[in-house]
């Protein structure tokens, strides 16, 4: 029998604690661009974001003596810190039962394709440093008796790789990556927002930013200027992009800042979506045990009528209720598993029960009701590997929350300490976006398209199609590595004579013309906009023509706001505006590639299907085909190929790009490569 956990454990693994001192600096000087006397900085490398791999870049430079800062719109307030990142999923060196070599790890993490083979290979290998150096700092990693780590399977992994520190496992890894960064003195700078990435000469050369500690008579808006040798972006995806999203509040990300200075964007295509609990409470997802405890799904009509919906989907009260075990772990959305009445015929069930103005809730102090006409709930009629689980686990018991409990309590105390007792009242839950899978583009050092700036975890389009989940945290810790790495090796200076007054002046004019307390256009109006239309036109469901017409929406308001602006009377307005004005360039970039995807024939994979009358695959309920949702089925070839966005003058431009090899017959030998090593060759 398990043991029973202490409180205090629980308590420490649910409410962590972050270090709130962290080393400042003064600028460096002052310069009068437009009016303003701005605080100019100059470091070696400036981080921008505070999470997993944003600490991790900082950890490693620092290490590696380089002068390094780290810049945050809201110290703790990203994904990391956050939301649901509950696992790292990694080499299994030992306990998954499968055997396991970094070959196999590679290949599990570009299964579904549009993966660079070499990024994949690398993010393997890393994974073993990943996880070795966090169990240093005082992650709780949990092991076996023998000090093996414990390991269970998770979506998209067949071997048993993932392993957790319990719902809150991100946040344990900013907070010991970032207590590790306050001991090395890495300098920090909250409440700093980046506006634009300032390039000559071909590279990165600066950043103009926010600072709210800079707003003064002299500088209204608190710009500050950076001038680095390397800028690191590592602020996370763009988490305001959809309405029905499971992302903490106010993250936007970095990918509208890089679009708009030209930097190219890969697989914009590709995202997760899945079931969670709603951004207006506590938002989180609700995977793993969550699903596999087996609570009761239902749905309320306006007149409080309560349906229950799966019923009608389903063919067996046994088939139902192990297919909502199986969303712990086949959590995201994927279109061949509406087929065959798998997994993923729960998450459109709940869509349509959200669309039809019903709202979706998961009690765990009921079990599942049956199909009708079909038998009761029983848990000795079970799908085998549902029941081997439960079993292997010690919580064949009698409800929901008494099987929640004996497997993982945290689940409980985390909604608890955000006024939500699960063990008395349901969850109200839909169908949200959780992750982008694509990003900036980057080479296996992490370096993008503009020579000097890297991009690291969630901001990188390290991702194909699907990945392991827990796969996400291993790439922002592994290419946080890498590219200090790479930095600390080349060690480019920073120029300080190219950001003349000559070259600030016309891009501050710039974020002065976007924000105009006149005439501009409102900004609260321009995010309902855009994320109405990527939630309602570019979900996890979708057609070819309603990507069509969401495109061309999204580029005339592109349009508009070049020509009008965004209104704003207060500094805090003023960073608002340009964060939308960022927002709504990725929303045009993502409509881009999808659009670019679809027309040229693309098929349903990952995150969506592409719904049309001519799709040759139509998901089935008990009563029958779903003629509405009759969907193209993906084609192979487009797995070798990764789609890349680029924002050009005249707008957006696509291009396909065949995947980077990695040619696992070339064996490394000791004597021939260790000068490669020894000299800093392997890092041209």
């Amino acid at each position: 029998m398990p043991l029973a956990v202490p409180q205090s454990v629980l308590d420490g693994l649910t409410d962590v604690a972050m270090p709130k001192r962290h080393p400042s600096r003064a600028p460096s000087r002052f310069v009068d661009v437009a009016g303003s006397r701005l605080p100019h900085y100059v470091c070696e490398a400036l981080v921008l974001g505070s999470g997993a791999a944003g600490w991790r870049a900082a950890v490693e430079m620092q290490r590696r003596g380089v002068d390094v800062m780290v810049a945050t719109q809201n110290l703790y307030g990203g994904t990391s810190a956050c939301s649901g990142s509950d696992k790292q999923t990694l080499h299994t060196a030992s306990g998954s039962g499968h055997g396991d070599d970094f070959y196999a790890l590679a290949e599990a993490l570009g299964a579904g394709g549009a993966m660079d083979h070499d990024t994949a290979y690398v993010e393997a290998v890393g994974s073993l440093r990943a996880l070795s150096s966090l169990h240093y700092l005082g992650l709780p990693l949990p092991v076996d008796g023998f000090g093996a780590p414990l390991r269970y399977q998770t979506d998209h992994d067949e071997a048993g790789r993932a392993t957790s520190c319990g719902p809150r496992t991100s946040r344990l890894m900013v907070k010991v990556l970032a207590e590790e960064s306050a001991r090395l003195g890495v300098t920090v700078i909250n409440r700093c927002t980046a506006a634009k990435i300032l390039v000559a000469e071909g590279r990165v050369s600066g950043l103009i930013a926010f600072h709210a500690a800079a707003r003064a008579p002299d500088n209204p808006m608190g710009l500050v200027v950076f001038t680095m040798g390397a800028l690191v972006l590592a602020a996370g995806g763009p988490g305001e992009l959809y309405r029905d999203s499971v992302y903490p509040k106010h993250c936007f990300g970095a990918l509208g800042l890089a679009l708009e200075a030209g930097i190219e964007a890969v697989n914009l295509t590709e995202s997760q979506f899945g079931i969670g609990t709603p951004r207006d409470g506590f938002p989180w997802n609700l995977s793993g045990t969550y699903a596999q405890s087996l609570p009761y799904i239902y749905s309320v009509d306006p007149e409080g009528v309560e349906r229950n919906f799966l019923g009608n989907y389903y063919r067996t009260t046994q088939e139902l209720v192990s297919n909502v075990f199986r969303k712990g772990y086949q959590w995201p959305f994927h279109a061949s598993r509406m087929l065959d009445f798998g997994s993923s015929l729960v998450d459109l069930a709940i869509f349509r029960e959200t669309q039809g103005g019903r709202k979706v809730f998961m009690d765990f102090n009921r079990n599942p009701e049956p199909v009708p006409g079909d038998a009761a709930f029983s848990l000795e009629r079970l799908d085998g590997d549902v029941r081997a689980y439960l079993e292997n686990n010690d919580a064949l018991l009698a409800t929901p929350i008494a099987r929640l409990a004996r497997m993982n309590p945290l689940a409980i105390e985390l909604y608890r300490r955000y006024k939500k007792d699960i063990t008395r009242t349901p969850l109200e839950f839909a169908v949200n976006n959780q992750h982008m899978n694509g990003g900036i583009s980057v080479d296996t050092w992490g370096r993008s398209s503009l020579p000097g700036c890297y991009a690291i975890g969630e901001a990188a389009g390290t991702h194909g199609v699907t990945r392991p989940g827990g796969a996400a945290l291993n790439a922002g810790q592994v290419m946080g590595q890498r590219c200090a790495e790479h930095f600390a090796a080349t060690r480019p200076q920073p120029r300080d004579d190219l950001l003349t007054q000559r070259m600030l002046e016309p891009e501050v004019a710039a974020l002065l013309n976007l924000v105009q307390a006149n005439g501009g256009r409102d900004v609260m109006a321009v995010a309902r906009e855009v994320q109405a239309r990527m939630s309602d036109h570019a979900g996890f469901i979708c057609s070819p023509a309603d990507v069509s017409a969401a495109r061309g929406e999204a580029r005339a308001l592109n349009t508009d706001l070049g020509r009008r602006g965004l209104r704003a009377t207060r500094p805090d307005e003023m960073v608002r505006c340009v964060q939308w004005r960022h927002m709504a360039l990725v929303s045009e970039a993502v409509l881009t590639a999808l659009d670019c995807y679809v027309t040229q024939g693309g098929g349903s994979r990952g995150a969506r299907a592409i719904c049309c009358s001519q799709g040759t695959a139509v998901p089935e309920t008990r009563y029958g085909p779903l003629e509405a949702f009759r969907f193209r089925a993906e084609r192979n070839q487009d797995r070798r190929v990764k789609i890349i966005v680029r924002c050009e003058p005249k707008g957006f431009v696509c291009e396909t790009r065949p995947l980077r090899p990695f040619d696992a017959t070339r064996t490394a030998y000791f004597e021939r490569d260790w000068g490669r090593f020894l000299s800093g060759a392997l890092y041209d």
